[in-house]
């Protein structure tokens, strides 16, 4: 493909995107797959230019706004990112809008003035509002600086780069212990051209120096590896199933954080897997299979308020509610997610949180422990939640999250609890995980 037709496939790609609610990495794969002609190099090209434009969105479009440009036009958008987002120059991108065989289509007179206004510019100049810079939707920025506080802007800056791609071992693959295992992934994964490293908090995790594509290494379809964040890693294991134990996981989608639950327990006990989604939940089939873990059991809900939850309550020993949330704390996968998020959104998600927990902490027995997790931003979807469920349940208890970490990470070799409070929050900035929220509510035992 040449560097215009290359261009022209990027900015349908981009129109696609805009249009379809799906993740954009799920359109993006569609798409260059369905281009079959395109190369390795045209595809890498492609995803520079549709991703540069994602994770430069507000910025760009505040450069195509300065100059009488339509900033949702996935067009110049491309444009701007070529110029701004990747400094090419004004003669390489006019050459690309020229129009011949498979290119893009010539530059209007807007257009070319643009790119010869804007060559050589720096992509964020001073006057550029702190918000824009930080590609944050301008209805939010307010909340995440409050609720951030100091953090809110290396935070909300790491969010916009790219995200590491990250393993875990299967705790339950025979071996010496997870050291051992992590050792061995390190060793199996050079073998096939992978350069891998321990992850600093999980220790089941390995950070992988560049994403490539695993699904075909005997590692992987044997159930020894997996894909999952490292932050998600620790959010797991922070349930502390063991051996024995009855399990439940509220909204277990793909199920991931279920996998590591039933390997820590190792095939003794039951994780019943729940979602509304029957999909999801043969994926976390397919999952369990592949890592030979015949303890999790699956149940498609209606709803939070499904009537076949009413006999199992106080019946699990550990309950995690994984919920349903806005994703801000995982806009470096989901780049284009951020533009999408409305106010009504979030009303909505906490309504659906608090429905969630009330219904999920039904299922908890005394003693036993209800875990909230989401991957979001702000207070009100996170400590906010929990205190609104602490006002309505006295039967629970908070418990401190070091003195949890201790519990369950520390025996396994993890560095210190990287929080010192109720809650365990976690960013890409000093933690170099996506941002997640836990916290660990416990059923009193009766007087």
């Amino acid at each position: 493909m040449t560097p215009g037709a290359r261009l022209a496939a990027a900015i349908e790609i981009l129109d696609r995107i805009a249009g379809d609610p799906r993740p954009a990495d799920r359109i993006v794969t569609g798409e260059l797959r369905r281009r079959r002609y395109a190369g390795s190099k045209d595809r890498a090209a492609i995803n520079r230019i549709v991703y540069g434009t994602l994770r430069r969105r507000a910025r760009l479009g505040w450069w195509l706004v300065r100059h009488a440009l339509d900033p949702n036009s996935a067009r110049a958008l491309a444009i701007a990112e070529l110029m701004l987002g990747q400094g090419a120059s004004d003669t390489e991108v006019s050459e690309m809008l020229s129009g011949a065989g498979h290119s893009a289509a010539p530059a209007e007179p807007d257009e070319a003035a643009f790119i010869t206004a804007v060559s050589g510019s720096e992509l964020e100049p001073s006057d550029m509002p702190e918000d824009v810079r930080l590609e944050c939707p301008e209805w939010l920025y307010p909340d995440l600086v409050r609720d951030l506080g100091d953090a809110s802007s290396s935070i909300l800056e790491a969010l916009r780069d790219e995200a590491p791609f990250d393993l875990r071992v299967n705790p339950r693959d025979p071996g010496k212990g997870t050291r051992h295992r992590r050792e061995q992934a390190v060793v199996e994964l050079a073998a096939a051209g992978i350069t891998v490293e321990p992850t600093t908090l999980s220790p089941i995790g390995l950070r992988a120096s560049a994403r490539r594509p695993i699904d075909q290494l005997k590692a992987y379809r044997d159930g020894r590896i997996e894909v999952q964040d490292e932050g998600s890693q620790l959010a797991a294991l922070m349930l502390d199933a063991r051996p024995g134990m009855q399990v439940a996981d509220f909204c277990a989608g793909g199920g991931g954080k279920a996998l590591v639950a039933a390997a820590m327990m190792r095939g003794k006990g039951r994780v019943l897997a729940m979602d509304v989604s029957e999909a999801r939940l043969t994926q976390t089939a397919e999952r369990a299979n592949r890592a030979d873990l015949h303890n999790i059991e699956r149940m498609v809900l209606a709803s939070e308020t499904d009537p076949a939850l009413v006999p199992m309550a106080k019946e699990f020993d550990r309950v995690l509610v994984d919920a349903p949330c806005s994703g801000s704390g995982t806009w470096r996968r989901n780049p284009g997610g951020r533009w999408r998020l409305t106010a009504d959104d979030l009303t909505r998600y906490a309504d659906l949180q608090d429905r969630i927990l009330s219904a999920a902490s039904r299922l908890v027995r005394p003693g036993g422990r209800l875990v909230y997790v989401t991957c979001a931003l702000s207070r009100r979807e996170n400590e906010d939640r929990v205190e609104a469920f602490m006002a309505h349940e006295p039967d629970f208890q908070l418990l401190p999250v070091y003195t949890v970490w201790q519990e369950t990470l520390t025996p396994l070799g993890t560095p210190a609890c990287p929080s010192d409070g109720n809650y365990l929050r976690l960013d890409p900035h000093h933690h170099g995980t996506d941002s997640f929220f836990v916290a660990v509510l416990e059923r009193k035992l009766p007087s």
